[in-house]
Formats: structure tokens, C-alpha cells, sequence
């Protein structure tokens, strides 16, 4: 790697995007000697609030980001929602990674959906329904049961229904707008799994070791590192993973979710962004999510990935918050248990709201002290 082609520290670096994960990018950056500029419409959001400049504008509004072509080297983005208009713009000016082509793939399930089989890896059986004329033959290809989910502006379970007849299906359809959607066939997994994977600018890549991911209603509840899979499967899940990257022509950090059916891999979702399910990096590996984030911004070498020790992280939604805060003297009380909240004000259930990490010499035992957290902050 060419050094001049470096962004070092002291540089302002844009930050489209104002949520937890545009916040933990922040620390990490301004830790490393960066200036941020947040850009987001939200005057209270979480980035913004620790941000060296926080623009309270829109996405595509002109003046914003008039602002961060004159101040920035680089821009980088928290989730795949941002419009395309704007990332192509700041890309005359400055390095965007990722670039608009990536993000606008994963924005939409069925482009998505299409790009991982043209990509030679699997998904779950899956039709593609645009109106309501496609039910019927959605349903018979199909069929049994299945998951109805939006194809945009669908996350944390979030934009789907679970379908069991035709009927369902129809009501489901009708609930969500009417709007493109995938019926996808619910399948039998044995785990859930994910990979966080950083590309560079020439094409290089590197893993973190795989996440073994639980879900509740839609919603990560924890994720368990090393996966509990064999050897040989998280290597195959790292392979496809850098496999999409190079399709995409990626720069930035990715996450790929899998699901794990009869012990073979069947691609769930691509998120062109750090992810949930990397947190427990940030206290367990040499390299966070985050800091291997502003290494592929900046153009800067990789950070090592190396796992230090067994780490389970459970996500802290506000169901747990009711009209008072949670007993956290059952978290502190733990020594092996790190806590971060994402300075949210409002506490609303399924937001949320932070995570803690516990590190362990084992799974087992990282996994039996977080549940014993987990269960103590709502007594």
C-alpha cells in the first residue's frame, strides 16, 4: 500500500449515520486522533452527541454536504439506507467506503437475494412478490411455512410475518403495504452464525472469528465466540464471506449472517457496515470492529483480529428498562462482565439500547455468567 495514499490521524472523517454503530466508529476514531463530522437529522442522536460536528440535516440535503466535501478526506456510513445521490456525490470530492453500488445491493432483498446465487452460494427457496397478482404462485412455489419480508426498510425482524397458508400470506401482504416483498421458506436451522470482514481498497481481506448468534423475535439476543461449529465450517463461512466482498468490490467492514441447515452454510443477509453480532470485539479481540473500520477508511493496514479470550455479548434492549432502570449492580458486581450503552434517551421496547460483553477462559462459562446478568437485571 502506496503510505501517501493514507488518511492519518488529524484528518476529519464523515460519518453518515448518527445511531450505536456511528457512535462506536466516533470513539474509535477520535481515540486514534481523528476529527468526526456526524451527519444526521436526528439532533439527538448518539454519534451526534460525541461528534466533533454533528450536521442536523437530511441525507441528500445540499448544503450538508457541501460541509463534508470541504471538510472531510473521507466518508464512510452506519447503515445501508443512505441514498445512493448523496454517496455518489461526496465521491468526486473523497474516498466513500463503501461505495453506493454495495450499499444499494444489500438494500433490497431481492437484489441481494440475486447477487449471493449469482455469487454460486445459497440462499433459503425464495420468491420474489411485487403485487398482489403474485400471491397465488408465490405460495405454491413456496409454500408450507414460510416468512413474508419486505424487500426494503426491513430490519431487527421488523417488516415481516410469518405465513402458514395462503390466506396468511395474503393478510401479511396487505399489513405490510403491498409493497415488493420475498416469501422465504422458513427452514430448519441448527445455528445462526455470522462473519465480520474487513476489505481494503486493493482488494485484501480479514476475518473475525465466527459468531454463533441467538435470535428472539427477530432481535439479536447474544452472540457466542468462537461459534460452537467445527473448524472447517467457519473457515467455509469465512471463504463465502470474502467471496461476496470480491463481488462487490467492497472497502469497509461487512457482515455476512448464515444459517446453518443439515451442516451446510445458506446465505441469510449481507449488512455493508459493522454489525450487532461484532460487538463483543470491542473488548474481546485486538482489533475491534470499529478501529478495523477506520483502518479501511483511511487506508491504513490491518488491524489483528486475533480473539483474545471466550466472550459472550447479550444485547440490552429497552424491554429491560419498564419504568426504572435496570439492576445495574448485578452487571457491575461481575468482573469479568464489560457494559456499553449507546447514550439513547428514550428507553422503548425492542430499541436497543446497549450491550454487555463477558469474557471467560471458556464458552461455557461466558455463556453461564452472562445468563446469570442477563436474569439479575430483571429481577
Amino acid at each position: 500500500m502506496n503510505h501517501a495514499d493514507r488518511i492519518l490521524p488529524g484528518a476529519t472523517l464523515a460519518m453518515l449515520g448518527g445511531g450505536q454503530l456511528g457512535r462506536m466508529f466516533t470513539i474509535a476514531a477520535r481515540t486514534t486522533g481523528y476529527r468526526v463530522m456526524v451527519l444526521d437529522p436526528d439532533p439527538d442522536s448518539p454519534a451526534g452527541r460525541i461528534a466533533d460536528v454533528h450536521l442536523r440535516a437530511g441525507y441528500t440535503d445540499p448544503q450538508a454536504l457541501d460541509e463534508l466535501a470541504k471538510h472531510c478526506a473521507a466518508v464512510t456510513t452506519e447503515f445501508e439506507n443512505i441514498p445512493g445521490p448523496a454517496l455518489e456525490y461526496l465521491a468526486a470530492y473523497m474516498p466513500v467506503r463503501p461505495g453506493a453500488t454495495a450499499l444499494s445491493t444489500t438494500q433490497d432483498r431481492i437484489l441481494e437475494k440475486a447477487f449471493i446465487r449469482q455469487a454460486g452460494l445459497m440462499t433459503a427457496p425464495y420468491y420474489v412478490i411485487r403485487s398482489a397478482s403474485d400471491l397465488d404462485a408465490a405460495w405454491h412455489a413456496v409454500g408450507a411455512a414460510s416468512i413474508l419480508k419486505r424487500a426494503a426498510m426491513g430490519y431487527d425482524g421488523k417488516g415481516q410475518a410469518r405465513v402458514d397458508s395462503i390466506e396468511a400470506l395474503r393478510a401479511a401482504f396487505a399489513d405490510l403495504g403491498e409493497v415488493p416483498c420475498v416469501l422465504e421458506q422458513k427452514l430448519a436451522l441448527e445455528r445462526e452464525i455470522s462473519v465480520v470482514l474487513a476489505r481494503n481498497h486493493l482488494g485484501e481481506s480479514r476475518c473475525h472469528p465466527v459468531s454463533e448468534n441467538v435470535h428472539r423475535s427477530g432481535i439479536l439476543h447474544s452472540s457466542i465466540v468462537p461459534a460452537r461449529i467445527d473448524d472447517a465450517l467457519a473457515q467455509q463461512a469465512q471463504a463465502q464471506s470474502r467471496r461476496l466482498a470480491d463481488a462487490l468490490d467492497y472497502c469497509g467492514v461487512l457482515a455476512v449472517e448464515f444459517f446453518v441447515v443439515e451442516g451446510q452454510l445458506v446465505v441469510n443477509e449481507i449488512a455493508p457496515r459493522p454489525h450487532n453480532s461484532g460487538h463483543y470485539s470491542l473488548d474481546a479481540c485486538v482489533t475491534s470492529q470499529f478501529e478495523q473500520q477506520l483502518r479501511m477508511v483511511c487506508g491504513l493496514p490491518f488491524g489483528d483480529t486475533r480473539l483474545l479470550t471466550p466472550v459472550v455479548m447479550m444485547n440490552l434492549l429497552g424491554d429491560l428498562w419498564g419504568s426504572a432502570q435496570p439492576r445495574w449492580s448485578a452487571l457491575l458486581n461481575e468482573p469479568a462482565a464489560k457494559l456499553h450503552l449507546y447514550g439513547k434517551r428514550e428507553a422503548r421496547p425492542g430499541r436497543k439500547m446497549g450491550h454487555f460483553c463477558v469474557l471467560a477462559t471458556d464458552v461455557d462459562d461466558a455463556l453461564a455468567r452472562a445468563e446469570t446478568v442477563y436474569q439479575q437485571l430483571q429481577a
